[in-house]
């Protein structure tokens, strides 16, 4: 078993670092490498597990989509509570909630079931990146607009120098930070 810094740094090593994806003066950092690598993986996940278990009474996941959906279900696995899909507009069956948000390149629109989280419930936002903090706003945004409890906002990676987390409107905590 390895102490905190010593998972960090295998967790750091095996994300890809991919320049000019997509586009030209994007440095992306790609989470499949971790995912790539069981032992990284395992460290990733007893981190973000170590982080969560700080937050107060945590009793639904919320996965953003797509990649909270890798990272949210085993956390809900972990702490024996649900998950719950944030997905983008007209991918997700009966009554939703919706709310719309600006993207550097236009428009978007997020969804929610509506009878998928029960009143009262306290709401973890799971992502792999937070950058712009745009999708994790609108996430936010969609959990108070119908009247549950955010808790936190988990990160895997997060790009602090764009400064996404001062939009929320929650804790946020990163496992990463570039």
């Amino acid at each position: 078993m390895q102490d905190k810094q010593g998972k960090l740094d295998l967790v750091r090593d095996s994300i890809g670092s991919y320049p000019d994806f997509p586009k030209p003066g994007i440095l992306f950092r790609d989470i499949f490498g971790v995912l790539q690598n069981p032992k990284a993986s395992e460290c990733l996940f007893e981190l973000i597990l170590e982080e969560v278990k700080k937050l107060p009474s945590v009793e639904v996941v919320v996965g953003l989509d797509s990649r909270g959906f890798l990272f949210g279900p085993v956390i809900a696995l972990n702490l024996g509570i649900p998950f719950v899909p944030v997905r983008k507009r007209g991918k997700l069956p009966g009554k939703v909630q919706q709310v719309a948000f600006v993207l550097e390149y236009g428009q978007d629109v997020l969804e929610l079931q509506e009878d998928s989280i029960k009143p009262g419930q306290k709401v973890l936002i799971v992502d792999d990146l937070l950058a712009t903090g745009g999708t994790m706003e609108a996430s936010c945004k969609l959990i108070t607009q119908i009247g549950r409890e955010l808790v936190g906002c988990l990160a895997i990676i997060e790009l602090i120098d764009i400064q996404g987390r001062k939009k929320l409107n929650a804790p946020v905590t990163s496992i990463i930070q570039y």
